[in-house]
């Protein structure tokens, strides 16, 4: 249980400054910043979830898309914020290529969206 409660803990730290980045002037280094940022924020969540799975829900999952749906078998995500988060790990996987401008101005465009259902996400899992 304190594993769970550390790893939450340290998603959150990660989940803030994503959210401290993303009220920033706009820069080209800021959106890369964001981007870096939304994506380690992303590994933080999804792998707290995975272990909040093993601990309350006795189910193991090991990549991204099974812990999102498990969320969704756990009533910790509702079927809309299951889509958006399956999108969001699309976004993720999309980010090692942001190398290309355009990809990065529209991953960059939905960084708030994201930002907002990764803190209701690790908010379900805090009550």
């Amino acid at each position: 249980m304190e594993r769970l409660k550390e790893r939450l803990g340290l998603a959150e730290k990660a989940l803030r400054t994503l959210q401290e980045i993303l009220v920033s002037p706009f820069s080209e280094v800021v959106r890369d910043a964001a981007i870096l940022r939304f994506t380690y924020t992303f590994e933080a969540v999804w792998k707290a979830a995975q272990l909040y799975l093993a601990i309350k829900e006795n189910l193991e999952v090991g990549w991204p898309v099974g812990v999102i749906r498990g969320c969704w078998k756990a009533s910790i995500l509702n079927e809309q914020q299951t889509e958006a988060a399956l999108r969001m790990a699309k976004d993720r996987n999309l980010t090692v290529h942001t190398y290309y401008e355009q990809l990065a101005i529209e991953v960059f465009a939905r960084l708030p969206g994201h930002a907002e259902l990764l803190s209701a996400w690790l908010w379900r899992m805090q009550e």
